[in-house]
C-alpha cells in the first residue's frame, strides 16, 4: 500500500513535534506532565488520520527517538505509558465501534479507560514507591496517590478529548486539506 507524501510529511513533522514536547518538558519543569501530555496527543492524532498500523508505528518511533534525544529518559517512559493509553482506547473504540449492540457503550468504553490505566498505574506505584516518591508511602498517603491518579485520568482524559474535537479539527482543516498537490 502506497502512503501519500503529504501524510508522510505531516507523520515527519508531527514526531518532531511530538520528540520536541518530550524535551520541554525537562526544560520546563513546572510544565513537565503538561508538554508529556501534548507529546502523548500526537499518538491519538495519527490514528485517527492514518488508522491503528500507523499510529503503532508513530508510537514505537517516538519511543525509539526519545530515548535517543531527550535529556530525561524518566520522561519518556511516561510518555511512553501516556501513548500506550492512547494507542489502547483508541483501539477500543474501534472494536467498540464495530460491534452494534444494546449495552450501554460509553459506559463500558469508561470502564475500559480506567481499566488500561489502572493496570498501568496500580503496579507502577506499589512496586517503584522508592523510585518515583525517593520513599515507601503510608497507607493513607499511598491510597491519596491511588485517588489523585484517579482523578488525574479524568484530566488528562478529557484534556485530550477536548484536544481531538475543538483543537485538531480547526488545525485539520488548515493543515491537510484535500485535494492539493
Amino acid at each position: 500500500m502506497h502512503v501519500k507524501s503529504k501524510m508522510m510529511a505531516f507523520g515527519g513533522l508531527s514526531l518532531a513535534l511530538c520528540i520536541l514536547f518530550m524535551a520541554l518538558g525537562s526544560v520546563f519543569e513546572t510544565g513537565t506532565l503538561f508538554f508529556l501530555a501534548a507529546s502523548s496527543f500526537f499518538v491519538g492524532i495519527m490514528i485517527r488520520e492514518m488508522g491503528m498500523k500507523m499510529g503503532l508505528a508513530f508510537y514505537l518511533a517516538a519511543v525509539l527517538l526519545g530515548f535517543i534525544i531527550a535529556p530525561n529518559k524518566f520522561y519518556v517512559v511516561t510518555f511512553g505509558a501516556m501513548g500506550l493509553y492512547i494507542l489502547v482506547i483508541e483501539g477500543a473504540w474501534r472494536l467498540l465501534a464495530r460491534n452494534p449492540g444494546r449495552f450501554q457503550k460509553r459506559g463500558l468504553f469508561w470502564g475500559i479507560k480506567y481499566l488500561v490505566f489502572n493496570v498501568m498505574y496500580i503496579p507502577a506505584v506499589l512496586f517503584f514507591q522508592e523510585l518515583l516518591f525517593s520513599r515507601a508511602l503510608t497507607p493513607v498517603i499511598l491510597a491519596g496517590v491511588l485517588l489523585a491518579g484517579q482523578v488525574g485520568l479524568w484530566i488528562y482524559d478529557n484534556a485530550y478529548e477536548y484536544t481531538q474535537a475543538h483543537i485538531w479539527s480547526r488545525m485539520r482543516g488548515r493543515l491537510l486539506r484535500q485535494g492539493e498537490s
